[in-house]
């Protein structure tokens, strides 16, 4: 391995894809260099709701959030909202993304994510097992409640696409839903359980874990912001707080940050921020079993070894304007209707950039301009999901092997 002056790979990010992608690439034999404007777990890695939602196979984008839609915008602090000052500039992805909601679009979009999906939960327990943190991963499962026999029944196309894919669930009523976890609401009427839905422990507790995992092995992590590359002779120089890097080869995973980077070697790629929101709290919140989603609201509350969190939603806001915190409290008060017993004091506010794509699908592949540099990003609310089959292919692609499933459909080129 080369010394870390030039190391062989220069990874810009250092959330759950970057710091995955630059484990990989270590492990390859690799020399690797992160680079990240504020540090490891810095943004979205560190206040998610901490799932392995690989029965979402399910994109945004689809002609049932456009029925939908309409409704929820109304209201500025349901499930979707846009705030009125970046109306105009989202406009042209809205487009982009009403368009992606054909169904043969969908259709499209749902088989690439199942096999992304596929290949990251058969990369998870070996990638948590080679970095230690394995005792992190919880397999509790998921529970999605409705509040009416029709809310139920209006969900029963999206499960038919899931059980052709192989994904396993049932359907049950009240009585059972309250062997799984006592103490809904009896507005919820009917449910549906995934015990294919794994979480760790903590979010930003497992990606510091990575961090030191890959310190350990030799690598470095260096606060730095990259403000450009520049594709030169036998690599790419890296622009950041005014010194140039040079490395064979970048991988480019700085989540709602990354189309910036990537503007300066001239490709515009439509990314755009889904602002999250959540509030966590101690531990003896609520009696919580399994993570437990409010579909129809937007929101899920996990149970996580520091806390129980309770947010979600997506307010399609930027980077720019200031957080919005009215919509934590919405859905803190709404856990409190619909899990009576429910303590909602001494909660931590948070609101983080989720980097996402019109389509629902991730960008991974290589740059227009240059082969050495390998975009990652744009998972959207599944970038911890996704981290360890992100990994796997950006090290395929960094020692050119053939990626282990087609990427064709994420080409960062696609749009």
């Amino acid at each position: 391995m080369k010394n870390a002056v030039q190391p062989d790979v220069i990874v810009i990010g250092a959330g759950v894809v970057g710091l995955s992608a630059a484990i990989a690439a270590q492990a390859r034999g690799l020399s690797v260099t992160v680079l990240d404007r504020e540090g490891p777990a810095a943004g979205a890695s560190a206040g998610n709701a901490g799932a392995f939602a690989f029965t979402d196979i399910l994109p945004l984008a689809s002609p049932g959030i456009l029925k939908k839609a309409p409704k929820w915008l109304l209201d500025p602090l349901g499930p979707l909202s846009v705030p009125p000052a970046y109306a105009a500039q989202i406009a042209p992805w809205m487009f982009r993304f009403w368009r992606a909601c054909s169904a043969s679009r969908v259709a499209h979009s749902t088989t690439a994510q199942t096999a992304m999906m596929d290949l990251s939960k058969a990369e998870l327990e070996p990638f948590l097992a080679e970095t230690g943190t394995l005792p992190m991963l919880r397999k509790e499962g998921n529970l999605q409640v409705y509040e009416s026999d029709a809310e139920l029944k209006a969900s029963l196309p999206g499960w038919t696409a899931r059980a052709e894919h192989g994904i396993e669930f049932r359907h049950m009523g009240a009585a059972e839903m309250a062997e799984i976890q006592p103490g809904l609401a009896s507005r919820f009427t009917h449910g549906t359980f995934t015990p294919g839905w794994y979480s760790i422990a903590d979010p930003k507790l497992y990606t510091l874990a990575l961090a030191d995992h890959f310190r350990a092995k030799g690598g470095v992590i260096e606060r730095a912001e990259v403000t450009a590359l520049k594709p030169v002779e036998g690599g790419v120089e890296v622009m950041a707080d005014g010194k140039t890097r040079r490395t064979e080869q970048v991988v480019l995973s700085a989540g709602a940050f990354s189309h910036q980077v990537a503007r300066t070697l001239g490709e515009r790629i439509p990314l755009e921020t889904e602002r999250g929101y959540n509030t966590t709290l101690p531990q003896d919140a609520f009696d919580l079993r399994t993570q437990v989603t409010f579909g129809g609201h937007g929101f899920v509350v996990t149970r996580l070894s520091t806390g129980i969190r309770v947010g979600g939603a997506v307010e399609l806001g930027g980077l720019k304007l200031p957080p919005n915190f009215r919509r934590s409290e919405a859905m803190l008060k709404k856990a409190q209707t619909f899990l009576p017993g429910f303590k909602s004091g001494g909660g931590v506010q948070w609101m983080g950039f989720r980097p996402s794509l019109p389509d629902s699908l991730p960008a991974i592949g290589r740059a227009r301009a240059s082969g050495r540099v390998v975009y990652a990003f744009g998972h959207g609310h599944l970038g911890l999901t996704q981290s360890a089959g992100t990994a796997r292919l950006v090290a395929d692609l960094l020692t050119g092997r053939r990626p282990a499933i087609d990427i064709s459909s994420f080409s960062p080129q696609r749009f």
